[in-house]
This record gives C-alpha cells, structure tokens and sequence, in this order.
C-alpha cells in the first residue's frame, strides 16, 4: 500500500474532484476486499464518518462499523452517528453504550495522562470484546490520513483513544491515508454526509474527560455538557461556528460562592474556551461580541444546574494550550 502521496497529485477541491476520487476508491475498496467483511470503528468524527460512508457505497453490509459510547461524547453525537448511519445510509452498525463502565473505572482519578490512559485502554479492550464477537472479518478499516502518515508513522494512535488492539492480524483499509484534513471535508460532503460531521471541529479522543476537569464526577459531566451544547447552539445562531475554529466548555473540579434565589451556594465555574489557529501550534483568542457572550451566560446560569459562574478564558497559545488537560 503506497503511504507517499505523490507530488503530482492534485489537491480535491471541488465536486467534480470529489467524484473522481470516490469512484478511484470504490474500484480500489472492491478489488482489495472481494466478498470478505471490513470492520470499523466509528467514532463520529470527520475522518471516520468519511471512510464509513465511502465503504458503505462500496461494499454496502459487508461493512461493520462499531461505534463505542464512552459517556464521554458531546451532547447528541452518538444519536447523530446512529441516525446518520443507522438510519439514513443503512450501515451495518453495532452500537455500544460503554458509559458506566468508563465512568466507574475512572472515578476518583484525577491525573490527565492517567484519566487518557484508562480511557484508551478499556476503549481497546471493548473494541476486541465486539471484534471477536464477529465472524468472517479479514480487514480493518482506518480513517488515517496524510498528516497521521508523516506524524506518526503510518499509525493512527490519535483515531480511537489509544490505537487498537495488537493483536488484531487483520490487513488495512485506508481509503483516505493520502488527503489532508480538507480534501477529507471535501470528500464527505460530496457523498452527503450533513454538515455538522463534515465540519465537526476537532475532539480530543478522550472527549469530554478532559474538558471535565480533575476526577470525573456524572453531575459536572452532565453540566459540562449542557454548558457545551449551549455554547455551540448560541455559536451557530450567531454565524461563529465557521468564523471560530475550535469552541468549547470546561468544568473545573472545584466551587466557588453564588448567590441563588437569595440563598448562598457553592456551584461550578463553567469556562468557555474559543480559539483561532492555522496549524495548532499557537493560537490566538477571538474577540466575542459581549451581546453574544452576556446570552450564553445568562443561558448556562439559568439552565444548567450546579453551576453559579461562567468565564472566558483570554489566554493565547503559548503559553496557555488550547486545551486544558
């Protein structure tokens, strides 16, 4: 499998190229697999959902996609995975609801790297669990694309929270390892994939644990994301969501002193992250028109529970990260 893109090959910007592209791959998707199974996991993101929906057009059922939800997903997403796969494009589709047993493995941790490192293990072992459940599967399907390739090496460890399993003796399916990030989106909107995956921002693979700051509790997740979902809601009424690259909420695991209905209260903070970048190495914060800020303030406060404060973090990157664990 060529893992060079070459210096001639043109850059997918526009339909037409989309199409040429999809038909290249469909022929190639066929020849390499024949009658055999292609296993995938689908995480929802754009690189994913793109190679998904690609191989649902070549191999239809022979296709099966598994999606784990670790109860760490933003408001919605796995209902969109189910709706848009399931649903609409009639994917064979195995889906996991993993939530309690991700949360009780992390209760009580509060060390980032670690909370990552239990996340992405037991998200390997659920995957093999499903895996060798089936029958007949001889590839595995990877939406690894150019940037992982010279990243990297060639392995999508960033994909899946952690890699897959080692064991797992299955030859790759690749269909988009040579794209960058944007012929990707470009790819996906060509086979009708909506918007809001096509242009998903980008998702740390241990989702929401590390947007919920310290140990993970279930009530400040919950709060974490209403906040989040309010925050992009507003960003979408506003026209930010193109104009901003990448927006979200955090919860720190500590209170601070409110006032409610004129009683004392200890409540969350909730932090509203937004940021400008062209490689992700530094990044420069946006100015948010107050109107807009002061309605998703007021909107968190009053229908998110547990939470008395709401602030915008102003730091640029460096020396701040972009995100917070």
């Amino acid at each position: 499998m060529n893992n060079v893109r070459p210096e001639t090959m043109e850059r997918i910007t526009t339909p037409q190229l989309a199409e040429k592209f999809i038909a290249e791959q469909i022929a190639e998707v066929r020849a390499q697999v024949g009658d055999k199974k292609v296993l995938l996991a689908l995480s929802g993101g754009v690189d994913s959902s793109v190679v998904a929906a690609l191989l649902i057009k070549a191999i239809g059922k022979q296709l099966v996609c598994v999606h784990v939800n670790h109860g760490l997903m933003r408001k919605g997403e796995s209902e969109q995975v189910i709706e848009v796969f399931q649903n609409q494009l009639n994917a064979n589709l195995i889906y996991i609801d993993a939530t309690d047993r991700f949360l009780d493995l992390l209760a009580g941790v509060e060390e980032p790297e670690k909370k990552r490192k239990i996340i992405g293990g037991e998200f390997i072992k659920v995957f093999d669990e499903e895996a060798k459940k089936l029958e007949g599967i001889s590839f595995l399907a990877q939406g690894t694309i150019y940037p992982d390739i010279i990243e990297s090496d060639g392995v999508k460890a960033h994909h899946n929270v952690g890699g897959l399993p080692e064991d797992m003796q299955f030859e790759l399916v690749e269909p988009v390892r040579l794209l960058y990030k944007d012929e990707v989106r470009v790819i996906g909107r060509a086979l009708g994939l909506p918007a809001s995956m096509v242009d998903r921002q980008p998702f740390p693979g241990p989702g929401l644990g590390v947007r919920c700051l310290g140990a993970i509790t279930r009530d400040r997740l919950h709060a974490l994301r209403e906040a989040d979902a309010i925050l992009r809601e507003e960003f979408d009424k506003a026209g930010l969501t193109s104009q901003v690259w990448q927006f979200f909420t955090v919860v720190p695991d500590f209170r601070s002193t409110g006032v409610v209905d004129g009683k004392r209260r200890f409540d969350w903070p909730v932090i509203i992250r937004a940021v400008n970048t062209v490689d992700a190495m530094t990044a420069t914060v946006p100015e948010i028109d107050w109107a807009i800020l002061k309605k998703i303030t007021n909107r968190i406060l009053t229908e998110v529970d547990g939470v008395c404060r709401v602030l915008y973090d102003l730091s640029p990157k460096p020396s701040a990260t972009i995100e917070w664990e």
